[in-house]
């Protein structure tokens, strides 16, 4: 596994704080999460399955619902092999792909008041309160490559793309944060 994050800690401070999370472990699960056999074997290690579009916070991580036969278990980077180890134990003999999905990924925190307004210049998702609030996730493009994100208040979003497009990714936050500071501050905003 990897020692050093994608970007090294990269920060930027504009209309919002995007910030490389730093090494993040991350599973994924594949299976069909209808099936009676993975509910009960998730549910005998302590998981539920989350609601469609939705990312449950445990004692240990998070468990998001990506689509209709995908879960992302979210860890401690050095313990991403013990959960892939325990859900593969509880399992066994299911049709599923668990994979440790760590190294391939990055993730990035964005914080302010203006974060909202950064993420709907890059994707097309309704941002709006009343349409996407704190506990929800959404697969979706930033510019043009795929990337997840959730909310984990009113002023904090994290974001996950794939590790080989991670400089891009933080290029384009900060360039939409910092157009938005400067749009603020011409308004006499900031």
């Amino acid at each position: 596994m990897s020692s050093v994050s994608a970007l090294q800690d990269a920060r930027f401070d504009g209309a919002v704080t995007v910030e490389e999370a730093g090494l993040q472990g991350m599973v994924t699960l594949k299976a069909d999460l209808s099936a009676q056999s993975v509910v009960d074997g998730l549910k005998r290690i302590g998981l539920n399955i989350p609601g469609q579009r939705q990312i449950v916070e445990t004692d240990t991580g998070a468990i998001a619902w990506m689509a209709p036969d995908e879960l992302l278990f979210l860890c401690d980077h050095d313990k991403a092999g013990d959960v892939e180890a325990q859900l593969d134990a509880a399992l066994q003999g299911q049709h599923v792909l668990i994979v440790n999905i760590s190294d391939a990924r990055a993730m990035f925190r964005i914080e302010g008041k203006g974060v909202r307004e950064v993420l709907a210049k890059l994707a097309p998702v309704d941002l709006h309160p009343d349409s996407f609030g704190p506990g929800e996730i959404r697969r979706t493009r930033l510019a043009q490559v795929p990337a997840a994100f959730w909310m984990q208040d009113d002023d904090a979003f994290n974001v996950i793309c794939f590790r080989s497009v991670a400089r891009y990714v933080f290029d384009i936050l900060f360039k939409a944060s910092e157009t938005s500071y400067l749009r603020q501050a011409k308004q006499g905003v900031l």
